[in-house]
């Protein structure tokens, strides 16, 4: 089931790929274009731009792996700065390079293997990360889709954002009911995937794990936490919307504020489908797709749109892979116990601290 579950993913992947890449491609006269523009950076003023822009995604960075804490705080795990910093980094470098979204299970393996902990409530609160994180992109695209209706607006536009609106709301429904009635919601979204007709062990077995992951839920729960992971993750996007913003004036893109957020918010949207390795092509379809909002056509999906695509998913790939590489080097990290036996020396209950 696992093997077949990863193959639907892959090929899912690469067919996302080959379609992106495929939409973004230039034509030779957009090659040539692109080179031209590429060629322009070397401005002198592009480069103060630059330092900028690495400082909000420092910050962004920084903002995202530290909010985690506030979501493991009820499950009982307390991290120290180093150790978050570095388990966080490590998965962002694993999200990134990881096609299928992957990556997502590496903090809860690492730190698995680093307490006594369930993998499976850490999971969990990566699951509420995930929806809050979707919740406030898909608010955001939204608002801003539809302070553009009107005749002129792309007839793909609301639709969009209604679908991504729609889509999280389900999932904040589910973690609502899941933590009044866990067993009868989990029953019934196992029954609703139809896993139930194909293998009544195997259906068990993913019921199982999702009550499991509800202990993870456990932030919804507390109000102070919760609080405060909402108010870091505000941070956090604020952080990454206006490293957009920056990077595009020092391109001499007239993008303005709120369109570099809703174009964050249309890529957030994007890259939540079965993304491609490196989201290379994704990524850059769906940057374009949200300058087209706000930029002419011939800018937004010409080289210019194209130029600004490349450099912030290149910025962003180095970023996140050289810190995350730098960080499996940590002695917060240790190579035998990632490759130790899932159950050797740990405890499957989610109160324990490591």
């Amino acid at each position: 089931m696992k093997s077949k579950r990863l193959v639907i993913n892959l090929t899912l992947s690469l067919g996302m790929l080959a379609i992106c890449v495929w939409l973004v491609w230039p034509d030779a006269h957009g090659r040539a274009q692109l080179s031209d523009v590429l060629a322009g950076l070397r401005l002198s003023k592009f480069w103060p731009t630059l330092l900028g822009y690495l400082a909000l995604l420092a910050g962004t960075h920084f903002f995202r792996a530290w909010r985690w804490n506030n979501l493991l705080r009820p499950i009982g795990v307390e991290l120290p700065p180093g150790k978050l910093l570095t388990i966080s980094s490590v998965g962002f470098m694993a999200i990134l390079a990881l096609p299928a979204r992957l990556g997502e299970l590496t903090r809860p393996f690492l730190l698995r293997k680093k307490g006594k902990v369930s993998a499976s409530a850490v999971l969990g609160t990566v699951a509420v990360e995930r929806i809050v994180d979707g919740l406030v992109v898909s608010i955001l695209v939204f608002v801003c889709c539809f302070a553009l209706r009107g005749p002129a607006a792309p007839r793909w536009m609301m639709p969009v954002a209604w679908a991504s609106l729609a889509i999280f709301l389900a999932a904040l429904t589910f973690l609502v009911f899941a933590l009044r009635w866990p067993r009868a919601t989990c029953s019934i979204a196992v029954t609703m995937t139809g896993l139930r007709f194909v293998s009544a062990r195997a259906a068990a077995k993913v019921e199982e794990k999702l009550e499991q992951m509800i202990s993870g839920f456990l932030v919804l729960k507390d109000g102070r936490n919760l609080a405060v992971f909402v108010l870091w993750s505000a941070v956090y996007w604020l952080c990454n919307g206006l490293s957009m913003w920056v990077l595009a004036r020092g391109m001499n893109l007239s993008l303005p504020v709120v369109g570099a957020f809703a174009t964050m918010g249309l890529v957030a949207v994007g890259i939540t489908l079965p993304n491609s390795p490196g989201l290379v092509g994704q990524f850059h379809w769906f940057t374009m797709l949200g300058l087209s909002l706000y930029l002419p056509a011939e800018v937004a999906r010409g080289s210019a749109g194209l130029a600004y695509a490349l450099l912030l998913h290149g910025f962003q790939v180095v970023w996140y892979l050289s810190v995350g590489a730098l960080c499996m080097l940590s002695s917060h990290i240790s190579f035998a116990e990632v490759i130790a036996p899932p159950d050797e020396g740990l405890s499957t209950s989610p109160s324990a601290s490591p």
